[in-house]
């Protein structure tokens, strides 16, 4: 994660960040794509620490929802659940799968950087794959958001490209090329080292593949991350 040797200009920080947006708009259109989450079963690691109560039912936010999957799961486990994500579509995705499910969530269709969460107002927040999409100028002031909206005792679940998993350009690449590809792969060294300096992380390891039955998402080319908000 280390900083562009040269700041890069703030039309080309934009141009970054308008074509994620710009990417995720479409992304949901064609649900029948064999894409890897568009199923229905929650993260294993999810599942894993609601069932051994490493967190506990509380407020919860999802963040990068997509279709809603874990913001069903969290809600279906006696979690109060809200769920954001940028795409129009994934959001009526998702609303169409809670009234499915029968699972009470509360949608909002945009930017979390534009839906500021009020300090000390959540008990979990969740990320599955919304991290590994920000272009790095955006990494810290997400850290500091998450963060200043956990209560007490509260917790960030993420879940993130490994480097074989996300792209392997680095943050001087992402602004030449305007882009972060498909999404930017991080060490686990690096990822601690981040999370750190924000929480402290109790558990990182690599997702436990999926098993077919097991009603449970798993890809081992991704990052399952636990980290507590640190004691005031």
């Amino acid at each position: 994660m280390n900083p562009p040797s040269q700041a890069p200009s703030h039309s080309r920080l934009k141009q970054v960040e308008s074509a994620e947006a710009l990417r995720w708009q479409s992304f949901y259109a064609d649900r029948t794509r064999p894409v890897p989450f568009f199923g229905t079963d929650p993260d294993e690691n999810l599942v894993e620490w609601v069932e051994t109560m490493r967190i506990r039912p509380g407020v919860a936010l999802d963040i990068g929802c997509g279709n809603g999957r874990n913001a069903i799961y969290l809600a279906k486990n006696e979690f109060v659940t809200s769920g954001v994500d940028l795409s129009e579509q994934a959001i009526a995705w998702a609303n169409e799968q809670s009234a499915i499910s029968n699972a009470d969530v509360h949608w909002v269709c945009g930017s979390i950087f534009d839906h500021p969460l009020a300090p000390g107002s959540v008990d979990l927040v969740y990320d599955s794959g919304c991290f590994h999409h920000l272009a790095p100028h955006q990494r810290c002031r997400y850290a500091e958001l998450v963060t200043q909206a956990l209560k007490p005792g509260g917790h960030v679940g993420l879940v993130c490209f490994t480097p074989e998993g996300g792209s392997d350009c680095t943050d001087e690449q992402v602004y030449e090329n305007g882009s972060v590809g498909g999404g930017m792969g991080y060490s686990d060294d690096a990822l601690r080292e981040f999370w750190s300096e924000y929480l402290t992380v109790t558990e990182l390891r690599r997702m436990h593949e999926a098993v077919a039955g097991s009603r449970k998402f798993g890809r081992n080319f991704q990052w399952a991350m636990l980290a507590s908000a640190k004691p005031a």
